[in-house]
Order: C-alpha cells, then sequence, then structure tokens
C-alpha cells in the first residue's frame, strides 16, 4: 500500500505530537496537582507508552518521527528528504502547540508550567543531560529503523523502552525532554523560556551524534553467524 502525500504525512506528525504533549506533559501537570500522584516512574511509563502507541498507530503513515531532533538527524545521515523535513518539522511544533493549549485550557491555567522542561542543574550540565539521552535514543531509533537485521517488529517496543529509561534517570535532572517540540509546545503556552535553548541545541546534537555512531558501527560490523553458517 502506498504511503499517504506529504501534506498527510505532516498531518500525522502533528497528530502524533500533539498525543505525546497532551498525553505526556499532561502527566506532568496532573502529578503535580494530585500530590504526587504518579511520581517519576509513572511519568516516565506515560511518555514511553504514549511514544510506543504513537509509533504503532503512525509508523507507516510518516514514519512516526514525532521529534524535529529525529526528523533533522535522519535527513543529516540522507535517510529521510530534505523538502520532507521541511513539512514534518513545523507540523510538530504545531501539534506540540495545540497540545500545550488543550492543557492550558483543561487546568484553567498554566500548573506545572505545563510540563514545561526546565533543567534542575546548571546550563552545561543540563546540555550534556539533554545530548546524551538523545543520543541514545537516537542510536535506538536508527538501529530499529534502518538497519535490516534488527528486529523490525519490536522497533515500537525499543524505541517507547528507551524513552521511558532516559525519562526515568534522566526526567528529574532536565525533564528528559529530547525532543525540542515537546519542549517547546509548553515553553511557549506557558510562557516558560528558562534555559530553553538547551532543549533545542542537546537534543538536535545528540540525535545527529547517536544517528552518525550507528552509521559508524554497522558500516565496520562483522556479520553475525547464523545457525546454517555453524
Amino acid at each position: 500500500m502506498a504511503r499517504p502525500g506529504l501534506a498527510r504525512r505532516a498531518l500525522t506528525e502533528a497528530v502524533a505530537t500533539f498525543v505525546l504533549v497532551f498525553a505526556g506533559c499532561g502527566a506532568v501537570v496532573a502529578n503535580s496537582e494530585r500530590d504526587q500522584a504518579l511520581g517519576t516512574v509513572g511519568i516516565a511509563a506515560v511518555f514511553g507508552l504514549v511514544i510506543l502507541a504513537m509509533i504503532y498507530a503512525t509508523g507507516h503513515l510518516s514514519g512516526a518521527h514525532i521529534n524535529p531532533a529525529v526528523t533533522i538527524a535522519f535527513t543529516a545521515t540522507r535517510h529521510f528528504p530534505l523538502r520532507d523535513a521541511a513539512a514534518y518539522i513545523p507540523a510538530q511544533l504545531a501539534g506540540a502547540v495545540a497540545g500545550a493549549v488543550v492543557l492550558r485550557s483543561v487546568w484553567n491555567g498554566t500548573p506545572a508550567d505545563l510540563g514545561a522542561t526546565v533543567p534542575t542543574v546548571d546550563a552545561g550540565a543540563g546540555l550534556t543531560y539533554e545530548l546524551l539521552l538523545t543520543a541514545v535514543l537516537m542510536f535506538v531509533i536508527v538501529a530499529v529503523a534502518t538497519d535490516t537485521r534488527a528486529v523490525g517488529a519490536a522497533a515500537a517496543i525499543a524505541v517507547g523502552a528507551t524513552v521511558g529509561l532516559d525519562a526515568l534517570f534522566g526526567g528529574p535532572v532536565t525533564g528528559a525532554s529530547m525532543n525540542p517540540a515537546r519542549s517547546f509546545g509548553p515553553a511557549l503556552v506557558a510562557d516558560q523560556w528558562h534555559d530553553f535553548w538547551i532543549y533545542v541545541v542537546g537534543p538536535t546534537t545528540g540525535a545527529l551524534l547517536g544517528a552518525l555512531t550507528y552509521q559508524v558501527i554497522r558500516s565496520r560490523a562483522e556479520p553475525v553467524p547464523g545457525p546454517e553458517d555453524t
């Protein structure tokens, strides 16, 4: 079956990013407003599960980038056309803003800054965390999305689990954004721009690092013997 046209694929990215912000950032807000009912583990689980669900729901339509840093890294490593990236990134940002707008209307204000990401460490440490968290995520994404030796059916589980893992240990430090759109929507709607640059530079650089690292490893990897070779 042919994939949808570019406009419909961009719309799919907007919808998926909307769901990410509404669910993930909504979990941050609900946790703040309901006496820490979810906690770090609960919030991490929400982010991991929503990514898993959106990959299964939209991966066959748009590729389920749901993240400008991922789109940029795929484009830089020649896995994705620049023309398509120019449509995907604005759509992802628009979806994130729409998700934050809905949260503001539901909660009648901006509790927890609508889940805006603000580091609890200095800017240098925050940048390092966001860079490395995203590098790990992109390393996994490139592995399951572009390498035919990877187990394709488990791609959504692998990526969702990585998002959840990163959020478990990175969430208390930087919010574990790994995604400029996820940070941009709440920042714009809640007007919370403290150290926002970290969530653009860190994820974008980290995604490029993760993608390039896997490219190097894959190009030098030796064939893995199968049962028929033993």
